[in-house]
């Protein structure tokens, strides 16, 4: 019998009210399981707006340890509840230290861990270092009821070492809860079409289906430009919403046949690592 997983992503704006936020995703959420999706992603730091466009220190005291976390709290009991697995982005205090955060709650509502986002970018609008420090988890990939997920945290979407990593642990789809839209230093450059392809060609190169929730909204002046997908293993669109709609879309995969299209082309047969080294070392 084939292993057939049929998954999710969501899109929406956020404001400022966390209860809200949550009670929002919990709506998709629930509208995306009645649509038959087993695994359901929601936007990076959903719980309210995206505060790392300034350096602020009131934000601070919205990082809960992962277990705490008011989203974490609500929504894993809801992916018991409803039987599905939930991926939970958050900002999570562990001790002294803050991290931009990952927990992978459970078909059965359990908690299966924490990532811990390994890419922390710095820049106008997107000003992350001042809250997070790197993660020091190492990539993670989830042994969850309907298959084994890998996810990184967005700007972690960018970097092909990442998805390898993931998909040697034996990840059967890629995910990337995301936050990014205009970018304030330049309001001409437009980053959505090689957000796309970016993740496009983590698809193709590991034969991999990926979904990516991004966000949407004017959140003062920072224009998030949603446009959130899902694409097969070969890289084409199963799905896809864009810039502005509010909702869930799903597309089913087959796993097993994804796993003999993958062997069958090769590219994990011919790797060689053995040539790679350049790649763990700093300044080559």
């Amino acid at each position: 019998m084939a292993r057939l997983l049929r998954f999710a992503v969501l899109q929406s704006a956020f404001g400022d009210d966390m209860g809200r936020n949550i009670a929002r995703v919990e709506k998709l959420v629930r509208d995306a399981a009645r649509d038959g999706a087993k695994a359901i992603l929601a936007p990076e730091l959903f719980q309210g707006p995206y505060f790392c466009k300034r350096e602020e220190t009131r934000w601070f005291k919205d990082a809960y340890p992962y277990k705490d976390h008011p989203a974490v709290r609500a929504l894993a009991p809801l992916a018991g509840e409803l039987g599905v697995v939930l991926p939970l982005s958050i900002f999570e205090k562990a001790g002294e230290e803050y991290y931009n955060s990952l927990v992978m709650a459970d078909a059965d509502g359990a908690l299966l861990g924490v990532y811990r986002k390994s890419h922390i970018p710095d820049g106008p609008g997107y000003e992350e270092k001042f809250y997070f420090r790197a993660g020091d988890t190492g990539f993670k990939v989830w042994p969850t009821r309907f298959g084994r997920l890998g996810v990184g945290v967005c700007w972690d979407q960018w970097f092909p070492e990442a998805a390898r990593a993931m998909v040697l642990q034996g990840a059967d789809i890629l995910l990337y809860p995301t936050a990014i839209g205009s970018e304030p230093e330049n309001p001409t450059l437009d980053t959505q079409p090689r957000w796309r392809r970016a993740m496009i060609g983590h698809a193709v190169s590991n034969v991999t289906p990926v979904g990516a929730a991004n966000r949407i909204g004017d959140e003062e002046g920072q224009i998030f430009y949603g446009s959130s997908f899902i694409c097969d293993e070969g890289g084409d669109l199963l799905a896809e919403f864009g810039r502005v709609e509010e909702g869930f879309i799903a597309a089913t995969v087959d796993l097993d046949h994804i796993a003999e299209r993958r062997a069958s082309w090769g590219f994990f047969r011919d790797r060689r690592p053995e040539l790679y080294g350049a790649l763990t070392r700093q300044g080559v």
